[in-house]
């Protein structure tokens, strides 16, 4: 456990930004379920439309150090794939 007054601050801080975090992370994964469900449904304009919901939450997590810029690009790029190819 913190012993020096810096270090319980510390802790107090990062309980706090790990609160945050999850609800972001819960957020973000929320968006993500939407347009998984909208392909698996064969809706394409329904997933077209979560998708372009979704984009922005999923780089907002990357602004806010949830994700890394690559993880969230690929997610992008494969979510909007698997989106393009449901019109083929």
């Amino acid at each position: 456990m913190a012993n020096s007054p810096q270090a319980k601050k510390r802790a107090r801080q990062i309980e706090r930004r790990t609160a945050v975090n999850k609800t972001r992370r819960t957020r973000i994964r929320t968006f993500l379920r939407k347009v998984e469900e909208a392909i698996t449904g064969g809706d394409q304009a329904a997933a077209a439309d979560a998708l372009k919901a979704a984009q922005p939450e999923i780089m907002r997590g990357v602004t806010k150090g949830i994700w890394h810029k690559k993880t969230a690009s690929r997610k992008v790029s494969r979510l909007a794939a698997r989106v393009k190819a449901m019109s083929a």
